[in-house]
């Protein structure tokens, strides 16, 4: 039956969607949804030309609805939407966690919660509280404070009260942790072979550390948990939502899912399945359009919701109890920016944060700082859809600003034909030789092209933009703990010495 025959079913339903859109003006159809119920929506990269675009834009949605929840997923480091174009003025978590200065934490996520808060977006899919405790982990990585759980815990607490102070709201990641994954979610179902007591000894303190600095908004980690629930994954699980998150942790805020359209849960039970059980099991906000952005997607979602309250899939309390928590909290994250303290910290605290991260490993003999313009080979690897293909990344523009004589190649798997890396290197002949990679132990061929270049030239400097290893190759390496346009510049710095 359409959802049309029942308004106020309808108006329930487009509460808990949390849908993206394609462009940087508003869709009329997103404009009819809005005054229709709908809450909340989400900015992606493609919705973002510049600060006062984004305004103008958030301003016009929030014309029907005061109260709209305008969510991004902004991380900062690698994942960033505000920066998509240019890359983040910020550096990511593991930058953060490798300084260990929860202070410096605050500082930086309170930057970025200013400029979100002057854009008109009032609730942030960050911080990541995964603890990476699986260093081959495809989708974490460099998202996570690191692998130790206490560092995690104090990090991600420090993430959520700066960004909270500037007046936008903190939804932190990926319950009940997806960091002892080797899946990603947006391809596949991770499957968590961890046993409960680990979990909650790991995997969980970072998120009660969150809760209890003041975050009101939990995204959901799409991973099938047999210790938890044989059956089904975290987010469309009533026990990992319903019995641990509300019962054993005692969290009141909303539960968000993360995107409903990601493979690990859309392939198994298609997307409007996915966010019926999804809502059933406790999810009280659905996000939806990072891949299927259309008028279609979300009026199927609405209309799978209805279609559920009435066939008595889903008890419609449960709709309604899902839509009032959602209200509750658009209030709540609107206050936060209204009420938010004036004041700004330290100019470029994302820059002085990626210099704090660099570390530096430099063999006796190494021609260090560069004394002559060097020729910079970037071998660049695929990354996780949650991070932007438009970003852009690596040391050798920033390197180029420094010293305009500097050459550069970069090479991607399917560029190592045979000769490709003596004619990558022939422009390194009689020069300095500075290698970028990008976690290079996670990608065979990243590795093992490292490994000849450095056998061809041990003189080479190497710069590691991902997630490091013991072993570092080079005469000189340095680590960024992340591929931000600041951490470029950072290494750029240290490599000339300036």
């Amino acid at each position: 039956m359409a959802a049309s025959r029942h308004p106020d079913l309808t108006r329930l339903a487009n509460a808990v969607l949390q849908p993206g859109f394609e462009g940087t003006t508003a869709p009329d159809w997103l404009l009819r949804r809005i005054a229709d119920g709908l809450a909340s929506v989400v900015l992606f990269g493609r919705n973002i030309e510049s600060p006062e675009q984004v305004a103008a834009l958030t301003a016009t949605l929030r014309a029907e609805n005061p109260d709209l929840i305008v969510a991004i997923d902004e991380e900062a480091g690698d994942v960033t939407r505000l920066e998509v174009a240019t890359g983040a003025s910020r550096p990511g978590n593991l930058a953060l966690g490798a300084v260990d200065d929860t202070g410096l934490t605050e500082r930086v996520a309170r930057d970025i919660g200013r400029d979100l808060r002057d854009v008109g977006v009032s609730l942030n899919y960050a911080p990541s509280a995964d603890v990476n405790s699986n260093p081959r982990n495809p989708v974490i990585g460099v998202r996570s404070f690191g692998s130790d759980t206490a560092l995690v815990a104090r990090h991600t607490a420090a993430w959520v009260r700066g960004l909270q102070s500037a007046g936008v709201a903190a939804c932190v990641k990926h319950f009940p942790g997806h960091g002892d994954t080797s899946v990603d979610s947006h391809h596949d179902l991770p499957r968590v072979t961890a046993d409960a007591a680990s979990i909650a000894r790991v995997g969980l303190p970072p998120f009660t550390a969150a809760v209890d600095a003041g975050v009101r908004a939990i995204m959901t980690g799409h991973l099938l948990i047999p210790s938890l629930d044989p059956d089904l994954p975290a987010t469309l699980s009533p026990r990992i939502l319903g019995d641990l998150l509300r019962g054993d942790l005692g969290y009141g805020g909303i539960v968000v899912s993360d995107g409903i359209d990601m493979s690990a849960v859309a392939d198994a039970y298609g997307m409007p399945g996915a966010t019926v059980r999804a809502i059933t099991a406790g999810v009280d906000a659905v996000c939806t359009g990072g891949e299927y952005a259309t008028e279609s997607v979300t009026a199927d979602l609405a209309d799978a919701l209805v279609a559920a309250v009435l066939d008595g899939t889903l008890p419609e309390s449960r709709l309604a109890d899902a839509a009032a928590r959602v209200a509750a909290f658009a209030a709540w994250s609107g206050g936060l920016a209204r009420n938010a303290a004036a004041g700004e910290d330290a100019p470029d605290i994302g820059l002085a944060a990626a210099r704090r991260a660099v570390d530096v490993r430099k063999g006796a003999g190494a021609d260090f700082p560069l004394a002559a313009d060097a020729h910079v080979i970037e071998l660049s690897t695929t990354t996780t859809p949650a991070v932007d293909d438009a970003t852009p990344w690596g040391v050798a523009a920033p390197l180029t600003a420094l010293r305009p004589g500097t050459t550069s190649v970069r090479l991607t798997e399917a560029d190592l034909t045979d000769g490709a890396l003596d004619r990558a290197l022939a422009p390194a002949a009689g020069r300095p030789l500075v290698v970028a990679v990008r976690d290079a132990a996670r990608h065979r061929w990243s590795a093992e092209a490292l490994s000849a270049l450095v056998g061809r030239r041990p003189d080479a400097l190497v710069v590691e933009m991902g997630l490091p290893t013991r072993d570092r190759p080079g005469a000189v390496h340095l680590v960024t703990y992340g591929a931000t346009r600041v951490s470029g510049i950072a290494a750029a710095e240290v490599l000339t010495g300036a």
